[in-house]
């Protein structure tokens, strides 16, 4: 008969999961604040409106969202990032 199916403890599942969500928020929180301050500093002169700068952010920030699942399914399992060793 096979060798039984060797899983990870509960501990070893939630730090991982904790550590890849923390990794995640900050991200995206990192990246909306970036998108809706640039977007102001381009909407300004432009005379568009601050909504549009706060839609640019979000955009971004559902986008950073996308990646950092996609990033999830890749070789590491606790980090929200694309690059290797991280």
């Amino acid at each position: 008969m096979s060798d039984p199916l060797s899983l990870p403890s509960a501990d070893t599942v939630l730090k991982t999961a904790g550590t890849f969500g923390r990794d995640l928020v900050e991200r995206i929180l990192s990246t909306f604040l970036q998108a809706f301050i640039g977007s102001i500093a381009v909407t300004q002169p432009l005379d568009g409106s601050m909504w549009y700068a706060a839609l640019a952010g979000g955009v971004a920030a559902a986008l950073s969202l996308a990646k950092g699942l996609v990033a999830r399914l890749a070789d590491v399992r606790n980090s929200a990032s694309l690059a290797k060793g991280v």
